[in-house]
């Protein structure tokens, strides 16, 4: 008898916790959806993915660490240079004359001749394709007056585009214990290439360009392997290893990878694709409220109208793992009563969206509308009603914590 007993404690020790622990995660999969998978461990010093609407990072390891960005410190000289040809200070058609400052720089060229000529447009391919270091610095002399000066512009945009981890010391990549960047700074980097540079983002696409009767191929393999990767640049050097950022492209989604310090060419290439594969498979990117969309119609104290229309300034676009059974609500929250005279644009609360009771994201509320005063007796009988609402509000509050 005691023998039975002993066998049936045993067996709910043994078999119960399992069962409730099955029907547990059962019921997490019920409300979050299917299970993600972890994100793949790279043969790499550093990585990060971000989608390059919401700027929402995926993945990432090491990703803030200063290392050297070799030849992706010239997606920065690119940067610059199609910025200044936005702005109008240079134009794509002008002849820039090669100084043998430009012809003497070594690493990888464009093979430029000294005291030659070549338009803007084509040292920016010579940068994007063949990662020429004569042809960075050609712009950068052409754009500041000298490479030191160049290097300046350089440092101030990335501390504007909060590049925290950046520090650069010439506009090719060339090895320098004072020249570093992270995963992070070079994947913000390439989200501004791809989001403000789109007359000439086609050129990271490039497969080929050639110069001087000398065809060079791009060093961007994925180009050729897939054709929804369309750039960006590849680096090398002993100190840094091989690197690359890339970005792709599948059904509206747009994701930017940065691996630094992988081993080989062939490494950093089947990195990226295990990084783009992931994100691709797991997660996708959705607008759920547009901006300028009326979200509800509130009351307006002391105003002309009754009512304010309330909104977004820019659509609530949100990047998160996939889930068929996902149920989105909205819930609205106000800092208080929304009193005339206001301006559009004004925050009034936030937007809150759910799936059950895990927030999924939340932005600011705001006025869509300019509202103007009421008359003054409308202003006088508002303010009285606002007053006694709130003091009995007041008491009411008060007597819930009693």
């Amino acid at each position: 008898m005691k023998y039975l007993l002993f066998l049936r404690v045993l067996t709910v020790l043994c078999v119960t916790p399992p069962l409730l622990w099955a029907n547990a995660a059962l019921a997490a999969n019920a409300t979050l959806g299917a299970m993600i998978p972890a994100a793949p461990k790279l043969g790499a010093d550093a990585w990060i993915l971000i989608d390059a609407a919401t700027n929402k990072v995926i993945t990432s390891h090491n990703s803030d660490a200063r290392l050297p960005p070799a030849s992706l410190t010239k997606l920065m000289t690119a940067y610059i240079t199609t910025h200044e040809l936005k702005s109008g200070l240079i134009k794509a058609s002008d002849e820039v004359v090669v100084s043998e400052n430009a012809w003497r720089t070594g690493g990888s060229r464009m093979f430029l001749k000294p005291g030659s000529s070549a338009s803007v447009h084509d040292l920016l391919s010579g940068v994007i394709v063949d990662s020429g270091n004569d042809a960075s610095v050609a712009l950068a002399e052409h754009i500041a007056g000298s490479e030191a000066g160049f290097v300046g512009m350089m440092n101030s945009t990335a501390s504007t585009l909060g590049m925290l981890n950046t520090h650069f010391m010439n506009a090719t990549g060339l090895p320098d214990p004072e020249h570093y960047s992270s995963a992070r700074d070079m994947a913000t980097l390439a989200r501004k290439v791809i989001n403000e540079g789109t007359t000439y983002y086609p050129l990271y696409a490039k497969k080929t360009f050639t110069w001087n009767g000398i065809q060079q191929s791009n060093r961007n393999t994925l180009l050729w392997r897939n054709a929804t990767y369309d750039g960006l640049k590849t680096g090398h050097t002993e100190a840094a290893g091989y690197c690359l950022v890339a970005s792709a492209q599948r059904d509206g989604q747009r994701l930017i990878s940065a691996v630094l310090g992988a081993s080989s060419a062939h490494k950093r290439t089947a990195e990226t694709e295990k990084l783009m594969g992931y994100g691709f498979r797991f997660y996708a990117t959705q607008t759920y409220k547009k901006g300028g969309e009326v979200l509800s119609q509130v009351a307006l104290w002391k105003g002309i109208q009754p009512y304010v229309n309330v909104g977004l300034l820019e659509d609530m676009t949100l990047t998160l793992p996939k889930n068929k059974n996902r149920d989105v609500e909205m819930r609205l929250a106000f800092d208080g009563p929304i009193e005339a005279p206001i301006t559009a644009g004004t925050v009034v609360g936030r937007l809150d969206l759910f799936d059950a009771e895990h927030k999924l994201g939340s932005r600011p509320l705001v006025v869509l509308v300019d509202a103007e005063q009421g008359h003054w007796w409308q202003r006088w009988w508002d303010t009285v009603h606002l007053f006694f609402t709130q003091t009995v509000r007041s008491w009411f509050d008060e007597a819930q914590v009693t």
